[in-house]
């Protein structure tokens, strides 16, 4: 179903753009820089949501709400309009309007066919946000994402108090504070956090960079549901089937062997930083810049980034 909703979408957004617009927004699905993505401002590769039209932007934002749960379309919205705020752009209410991108530098991308029968993918990717969606057959991968906030907290102003991503701070820091003090020595590894995500915007995720903390088997069954629950919040973002497959790969690779750590102050307002790493499944988030006002999350698939392991199958599959 998510795989032929995908498609038709593209294909409904390529056949409205002009010519124009369609040869800078598709390029062929082994383009070299395919796995190049970055979360920083600056230019990408692609139309900007700011070149289509109204109607245009909405075929666009309904591949995000295909490719995301409903919490996950919703919090593409929140980071677009934090987005909106930090440049002082004129707004409606938080996630009320499709047209919330029109004035920011949201990059689009189609790569390769939508209808034909060869692997392809899309992505949409801006400052703080980094959705990349690859089509294999009749699977979808979701990952590299990254959801990011700035302000994390709007300090000042008609939309003061206004939090984006707030349950991947705030479940954080209820598993840190529900470890007993000898998990905790396990879990902590500094008091100090990381100045940001330490996989960065790397093509590859290597989990070798991350420090291993306490593992969910040597877990309570309290604290293994507050786990969870953090996880989900990653997991979640996804549309079900997507998050279904990943919680199944997750579980079949050995939930207990996933590791919770930290880094950085025990309360909000201090800079900290948690990262979830198992055989398949990596998480990072970090609070630090800004007087710890300022979100990097990013979730990472060790086998299926890029659909990695998808595409394995599929050329070999089609070789025999």
């Amino acid at each position: 179903m998510v795989v032929e909703q995908t498609r038709a979408a593209a294909l409904e957004l390529l056949a409205a753009l002009s010519p124009e617009l369609r040869a800078r927004i598709t390029v062929p699905f082994d383009t070299p820089d395919h796995q190049i993505w970055t979360y920083l401002p600056g230019e990408r590769p692609g139309v900007t949501l700011g070149e289509l039209d109204v109607a245009q932007r909405a075929l666009a934002m309904r591949l995000l709400e295909i490719g995301c749960s409903e919490r996950g379309y919703g919090d593409t919205q929140s980071v677009l309009f934090t987005e909106a705020v930090r440049r002082g752009l004129a707004q409606a209410e938080p996630g009320s309007a499709v047209d919330i991108g029109s004035e920011q530098r949201y990059y689009l991308r189609i790569l390769g066919d939508p209808g034909g029968d060869s692997p392809w993918a899309w992505r949409i990717n801006g400052h703080h946000l980094a959705v990349h969606v690859t089509v294999v057959d009749d699977v979808v991968a979701f990952t590299p994402q990254f959801f990011g906030a700035e302000p994390a907290v709007v300090e000042s102003g008609p939309h003061k108090g206004f939090r984006a991503l707030p349950a991947e701070q705030d479940l954080g820091f209820e598993l840190l504070h529900a470890l007993e003090p000898g998990q905790r020595t396990v879990a902590v590894f500094s008091e100090k956090a990381p100045d940001d995500i330490l996989t960065r915007y790397d093509p590859v995720a290597d989990p070798g960079v991350l420090r291993r903390g306490l593992a969910y088997g040597d877990m309570d069954a309290a604290q293994q549901t507050l786990f969870s629950r953090l996880i989900g919040q990653y997991v979640g973002r996804a549309a079900d089937v997507i998050g279904q497959r990943t919680w199944k790969d997750i579980t079949d690779n050995g939930i207990e062997r996933l590791t919770f750590s930290w880094g950085g102050g025990s309360e909000p307002g201090v800079g900290h930083y948690y990262s979830i790493a198992g055989p398949t499944f990596l998480a990072e988030y970090d609070n630090t810049q800004n007087d710890a006002n300022h979100i990097h999350s990013v979730w990472r698939d060790l086998h299926n980034d890029w659909g990695k392991d998808l595409l394995a199958e599929h050329y070999a599959s089609h070789r025999s």
